[in-house]
């Protein structure tokens, strides 16, 4: 059984930053690829940023050179460092895993977090 657990929403100002954090538990060898998406009110959920385990990275274009994605794989931990936060990117941020490696066995499912908010208003 694979459980996320995200920390790090808040509130913050337009220009300001916020560190997000999102810690996988559970019996786990390895985790190919674990990521962010947003849903803001009325939106669909789209992609953030996305950090595989041979190290690449994928963001969302409104959020380049903003948003960094870093993870700890020792600890399968994924992180978001989220600077210059504008109004537009108030949304539930939610974390987001998959090709999780158990036991020997290669578990494809993706798993998601309960997902954490953050606001971005003056």
């Amino acid at each position: 059984q694979v459980q996320l657990v995200e920390s790090g929403g808040g509130l913050v100002q337009p220009g300001g930053s916020l560190r997000l954090s999102c810690a996988a538990s559970g019996s786990i060898s390895s985790i190919n690829v674990m990521g962010w998406y947003r849903q803001a009110p009325g939106k669909q959920r789209e992609l953030v940023a996305v950090h595989t385990r041979t190290g690449s990275t994928n963001y969302a274009d409104s959020v380049k050179d903003r948003f960094t994605i870093s993870r700890d794989s020792a600890k399968n931990t994924v992180f978001l460092q989220m600077n210059s936060l504008k109004p537009e990117d108030t949304a539930v941020y939610s974390c987001y895993v998959t090709g999780i490696v158990s036991g020997g066995v290669f578990d494809g499912s993706p798993y998601w977090g309960q997902g954490t908010q953050v606001t971005v208003s003056s």
